[in-house]
C-alpha cells in the first residue's frame, strides 16, 4: 500500500496531528495536495519542516502526474488536503484509488457561510457537495480532529445540506 491515510485538515501539516495520526497508521511521508502552498516556497519550506518525515507538496496537476507513482511506491504516505474540494477533485475528479476508503475529515474554520458541525469542524454548502460526492463514490467519511475525538459519519450530517 502506498497511501495508508487520506485527511482534510484547513493546517495541512502539523506536528501535533501528524505525530498522534502516524500512531495508528503506518506513514514514512506525506503528501500534500494545494495550489496555493505548492506556489509558495516559504510555505512548502514550513510544512517540510514540521512533519519530520519525508514531505511533498503538490498541485492538484502535479499529484495526477505523480499518483501512479505514488500507488507503486514502497513508501506510505498520508495524503492530506487543505479542503474537500481539493479531496474531491483527487477521489472522484482524478479517478485516484488509493485502496484506503476513509477519509477522515479534521480542521476546518468556522468561516462565514460554513455550518458548524462541531468544535473546529465548519463547512460550506459546496464542500458538503464533495463530501457527498467523496461518499458516493465509496468512500466512508468521518469527522475527527483526533482518532479519539471522532464526532461522527458524514451519514450523520448529511441532512443539515439537503441530501437524504
Amino acid at each position: 500500500m502506498a497511501v495508508s491515510f487520506i485527511r482534510v485538515d484547513d493546517r495541512m501539516i502539523h506536528g501535533q496531528t501528524c505525530t498522534r495520526w502516524a500512531l495508528e497508521y503506518p506513514c514514512d511521508g506525506l503528501i500534500a495536495v494545494n495550489n496555493a502552498a505548492a506556489g509558495n516556497s516559504v510555505l512548502k519550506a514550513a510544512y517540510k519542516s514540521a512533519s519530520g518525515k519525508k514531505t511533498f507538496v503538490w498541485t492538484l496537476d502535479e499529484f495526477k502526474e505523480k499518483s501512479q507513482k505514488v500507488l507503486e511506491s514502497k513508501d506510505n504516505y498520508f495524503l492530506i488536503t487543505k479542503n474537500p474540494l481539493d479531496m474531491e477533485k483527487i477521489l472522484v475528479g482524478q479517478g485516484f484509488k488509493p485502496g484506503v476508503k476513509d477519509v477522515i475529515i479534521g480542521p476546518c474554520n468556522d468561516r462565514p457561510g460554513t455550518t458548524k458541525l462541531g468544535n473546529n469542524q465548519s463547512i460550506t454548502q459546496e464542500e458538503a457537495q464533495a463530501l457527498e460526492n467523496i461518499m458516493n463514490a465509496g468512500y466512508n467519511v468521518e469527522f475527527a480532529l483526533l482518532k479519539d475525538e471522532a464526532i461522527g459519519n458524514w451519514k450523520k450530517f448529511r441532512g443539515q445540506f439537503g441530501f437524504n
